[in-house]
């Protein structure tokens, strides 16, 4: 066979063709051990681990395909998938070639177990010692769900913690980033992390504390993010945070305030989440806000429960939400009226854009008649509230959602009163309702109303007219938009 021929029935490697730049840049956006598949195919491509900038090692891509039903899943599978990250981890660090000095992501995925963590930080450790590493973050996981964790699976899962810690510090000082969950620490076991993670932007505890009604006070130079979900601290002070930007409270327990903000001059963005009900204490967004003048995007989570705000005059919110720009309120209770809503328009005169979403989201919802009596659920109720001034006229919203929507007289009214005030709204996005899988296998008995959305053409544009009716503004028709 003549030669050309032969080349003609060649397949050709259209990957090992594409420049080197283009090469990098796709294995960075591929799964980390993928990616070294890959490159074993060529060996123009061998040296390529050594000289990426983003490295995402996670040992949910191990897990991912790990047949549970056959094979069940315990501390022997843990432990191998453990070895599996931390020898990759400590190979690429090791291999790392030195013309190229600079990292501009390195993250491990793994469990927190010290044998196998060790080595993970000793290379997290060795790198940053020899290369810039831009951001640098660290996800530690447990053996076992919260639910499953006893008292003494918690202070073993901080004691784990502290080890590896302890063993390397010079890893946590370069991190960037660092999520912990299910532990409860010491009373300077906190602290320690912040002062030993110096260059730390981003922390999360999820189901973490340092006893039960402990109060946990922050100071950091280079925080940028703080979350806390389900922890029994009483109260967390940010005393001191001159770099913090947003803030999540997720689930506090205590009748107290959860948060109080010291210095914090950039905190803009605040998450609040909460399952209200009678022996719940109802905040006071001036008292709680009282330090924090600069405040743009507010996120309140009610669970389908309690309305746990205080509806106070807006002339006393006014220096708090001045800057106000975005706010979302969630998982309201269905069937309530959410006229009270807009006691945050007339609080925030420099607001652009409300989003509201009405649902019964069963699956945070307490629907046992006789634990919703013991922890003090509520039934459902209206929220009393009235205009502070009939003339009120909002200047800066332009557009309004809501997520749950329905034709009913409530929604209609509040709607056409947004419309009646907010002299330049440009949109309003009325949905229906969300839908979670996960409700469909909770108890049959609980009912559900079925939505009356509408559905056709002609019942849209019924619904608009009936909400514009006698507004200057109806001619706009087109400023209210539905699902499509």
């Amino acid at each position: 066979m003549p030669q050309h021929a032969a080349k003609l029935k060649r397949p050709l490697d259209r990957l090992n063709e594409l420049p080197e730049e283009i090469l990098l840049n796709i294995l960075e956006r591929v799964d980390m051990l993928d990616a070294l598949r890959t490159c074993i195919l060529s060996k123009r491509m061998l040296r390529f681990p050594a000289m990426l900038l983003r490295f995402d090692i996670d040992i949910g891509s191990l897990t991912l395909y790990h047949d549970k039903a056959s094979h069940g899943y315990n501390i022997g599978h843990i432990a191998r998938y453990n070895n599996v990250v931390a020898s990759v981890t400590e190979k690429m660090m090791c291999a790392r070639n030195p013309e190229v000095p600079i990292i501009h992501k390195l993250r491990v995925r793994c469990y927190l177990r010290p044998d196998e963590c060790l080595p993970i930080t000793r290379a997290f450790a060795s790198i940053m010692a020899t290369q810039e590493v831009d951001h640098a973050e660290l996800v530690l996981l447990v053996e076992k769900t919260f639910l499953q964790c006893k008292y003494e699976d918690l202070l073993c899962n901080a004691k784990r913690f502290n080890t590896c810690l302890g063993d390397c510090s010079a890893a946590f000082a370069g991190l960037t980033r660092l999520w912990l969950g299910s532990m409860r620490f010491g009373e300077l076991d906190i602290l320690n992390i912040l002062t030993t993670c110096k260059r730390l932007e981003y922390l999360r505890l999820s189901f973490c504390d340092a006893a039960r009604r402990s109060v946990l006070l922050i100071e950091h130079d280079r925080l940028v993010e703080l979350i806390f979900e389900q922890g029994k601290f009483e109260a967390v002070h940010l005393n001191r945070v001159p770099k913090l930007q947003r803030m999540t409270c997720a689930a506090w327990h205590y009748p107290v305030y959860p948060l109080y903000f010291g210095y914090v001059p950039q905190l803009s963005n605040i998450s609040l989440t909460k399952r209200g009900g009678s022996l719940c204490m109802d905040l006071q967004l001036s008292r709680l806000l009282a330090n924090v003048p600069s405040i743009s995007d507010l996120h309140l989570n009610f669970l389908s429960e309690k309305i746990w705000v205080v509806l106070e005059c807006p002339k006393l919110l006014a220096p708090m939400l001045g800057r106000l720009k975005i706010v979302n309120l969630d998982n309201l209770p269905e069937g309530c009226d959410i006229a009270w809503t807009m006691f945050v328009l007339e609080a925030a005169p420099s607001l652009m854009e409300l989003c509201i979403t009405v649902w019964d989201h069963w699956c945070y919802m307490v629907t046992d008649q006789e634990l919703r009596r013991k922890h003090g659920y509520c039934e459902k109720a209206n929220v009393e509230w009235q205009p502070s001034s009939s003339g009120f006229k909002h200047k800066n919203l332009v557009k309004l959602t809501i997520h749950g929507f329905q034709p009913d007289e409530n929604m209609a009214q509040y709607v056409r009163r947004v419309m009646e005030i907010a002299v330049n709204i440009g949109k309003i996005s009325l949905l229906d309702g969300k839908t979670c899988e996960q409700c469909r296998d909770l108890d049959p008995k609980i009912k559900v109303c079925p939505s009356a959305y509408p559905t056709t053409s002609q019942e849209k544009d019924m619904l608009r007219v009936v909400i514009t009716k006698g507004l200057r503004m109806a001619a706009s028709l087109g400023v209210i938009i539905f699902s499509s």
